[in-house]
């Protein structure tokens, strides 16, 4: 069974020329493993799938396997670690004086919006994969690996924006982790289908065949959650100067 390399589109797209035939082998290789991954898991449980079945899948050996991924769990979810990619090249690419929060969410939105490269969640399975995250511990730890690891980029990225060590100065991380935090709650939220009080505005604009044609409008639902954050924020401000009561 030939799988679907396209539900995995580049991290962050070569330019033109750059990508010997070397590198392209490796990166269609890699694309080929976390797609028959994220095939089996689905189809049979993660429990019943071995590393050995992903590497017949792809039609690869388990030595090739190893030298891309270190479990079944990281492969399938190779999706998350390119996202996070293209996430923070789209966040070194924002204007140098844009706030680092608000440099955050349109880096967001950019990815979201990216119709030649799209954001690899709204594609076919991304959603049940997802929701598959909350139950199954090893796929939750390898999530949260992934997440942290471009979290942790997101904030060397913000400490350079603004010239600062990362480590003394607080900034970048409390950017980052309440950015990524919102981005991470709109996706569980979308995962488990609470969209219920908020439809598809564009139900007549739907993406073409190759994405899920039932996901809600993820980038709605990201912006309804960064602008819940921005009023809990202005809320907070606006109470900063009360004292704080033990009541």
């Amino acid at each position: 069974m030939k799988v679907n390399e396209d539900t995995f589109p580049d991290p962050v797209p070569a330019q033109d020329g750059v990508e010997d035939r070397r590198q392209r082998k490796a990166r269609q290789t890699r694309n080929a493993l976390a797609a028959a991954a994220l095939d089996l898991i689905l189809e049979r449980g993660l429990a019943d799938v071995t590393v050995g079945a992903v590497a017949d899948r792809a039609d690869v050996t388990r030595r090739t396997f190893s030298r891309h991924f270190v479990g079944k769990e990281d492969a399938a979810l190779d999706f998350v670690r390119g996202d996070g990619d293209r996430i923070n090249a789209l966040l070194r690419a924002r204007p140098a004086d844009e706030p680092p929060l608000l440099a955050y969410r349109r880096a967001v939105a950019g990815w979201l919006a990216d119709r030649e490269n799209p954001a690899s969640h709204i594609r076919p399975r991304m959603r049940a994969l997802l929701a598959l995250v909350d139950t199954e511990p090893a796929l939750f730890a390898a999530y949260e690996r992934i997440r942290v690891d471009a979290q942790e980029e997101s904030i060397r990225i913000i400490a350079d924006r603004l010239a600062v060590d990362d480590v003394r100065d607080l900034r970048p991380a409390v950017v980052v982790d309440a950015a990524a935090g919102v981005l991470t709650a709109a996706l569980r939220a979308w995962a488990r289908g609470r969209q219920a009080d908020h439809p598809d505005p564009h139900p007549g604009d739907r993406p073409d065949d190759h994405h899920d044609p039932d996901a809600v409008d993820l980038a709605a639902l990201v912006e309804q959650a960064y602008d819940a954050l921005m009023g809990e924020a202005a809320l907070a401000a606006s109470h900063r100067a009360t004292p704080v009561s033990g009541k």
